[in-house]
């Protein structure tokens, strides 16, 4: 009876888990040229591995690369704000395709000017673009994507108010003149009407006459906001909302994307991230997404 109770926890021992995480940052102030230069390039990987694990399971390796970089320029009460974010991640779980777990390129560029060098109003145009590396599918089906790189695409553009507060690292982006443009640069999806652009014209055999449209472009009002806390020592929170409603379509329904990112550092070689992405657009039939990520080290 004892052999069998040893040779049973001797096989729950047979469990494997890796984890690596690593977080490169780097900062440089250029007081001649007046620019800022911060550079941050995260990886995770997790790889979970069993053997004869008589509970059951499945081995699973995922990763996930993320960047950002920002560029910024400052000189009296002008100031230009450029940041490029990149993620991606995978994720393959035995018997199964490989699986895209996040996929976001995203550029934001803001121009500001004060009046004086103590308020934290000023008066700035915006500049935003986002869109994805590589096709989306409806696990498990991957016969067709659901979306592909500039299918979507979305770009803002407009000019407003800013409040910018860095002692309680809140920024809040107002703006009632802001061009939102959808570019959808496939045929097929085009087609469908896919994201909010207007479909193709077919005959009644389901020919196509006329091609949807690759684009759609909006105007109308957008706020932002984005918000840094310290929860506690070594975890930090970063909250980004970006709130849209269009002028002449639907006046008041309200497209959202917020995203949270929670950074925990428990010591020197175990970190944690966490990031929650939610979006709701109107024109868009699958309008609520939730993706979560995890990290461990």
């Amino acid at each position: 009876m004892r052999t069998k109770h040893f040779i049973i926890a001797f096989l729950f021992l047979f469990i494997s888990i890796k984890n690596y995480s690593q977080v490169i940052r780097t900062e440089k102030n250029d007081t001649i040229t007046n620019w800022k230069r911060t550079n941050t390039v995260g990886f995770d990987l997790k790889e979970i591995a069993f053997i004869n694990w008589s509970a059951g399971g499945n081995n699973a390796i995922s990763g996930l690369l993320k960047g950002n970089f920002i560029r910024q320029y400052k000189e009296g009460n002008m100031k230009w704000l450029n940041e490029l974010i990149v993620r991606y991640g995978l994720n393959k779980v035995a018997g199964t395709e490989m699986r895209k777990t996040d996929d976001v390129l995203q550029f934001n560029s803001t121009l500001s000017y004060r009046n004086d060098s103590i308020s934290s109003w000023s008066h700035s145009a915006k500049f935003n673009f986002g869109t994805q590396f590589t096709n989306g599918y409806a696990y498990p089906n991957t016969d067709l994507s659901i979306s592909k790189p500039f299918a979507p695409a979305y770009t803002f553009l407009g000019a407003g108010a800013e409040y910018d507060n860095k002692k309680e690292k809140l920024n809040l982006y107002m703006s009632p003149m802001t061009f939102k443009n959808t570019l959808v640069l496939d045929e097929r999806l085009a087609d469908q009407g896919a994201f909010g652009v207007k479909s193709a014209i077919r005959d009644s055999i389901g020919n196509v006459v006329q091609h949807g449209r690759k684009s759609k472009t909006e105007f109308g009002i957008l706020l932002t906001g984005k918000y840094n806390n310290q929860i506690m020592k070594n975890i930090n929170m970063e909250n980004r909302l970006i709130l849209y409603t269009d002028y002449l379509n639907k006046f008041g329904n309200i497209d959202i994307n917020w995203q949270l990112v929670i950074d925990m550092d428990v010591n020197e070689h175990v970190a944690v991230n966490l990031g929650l992405n939610v979006v709701y657009d109107d024109d868009i039939k699958a309008r609520l997404s939730i993706t979560m990520q995890f990290g461990y080290a």
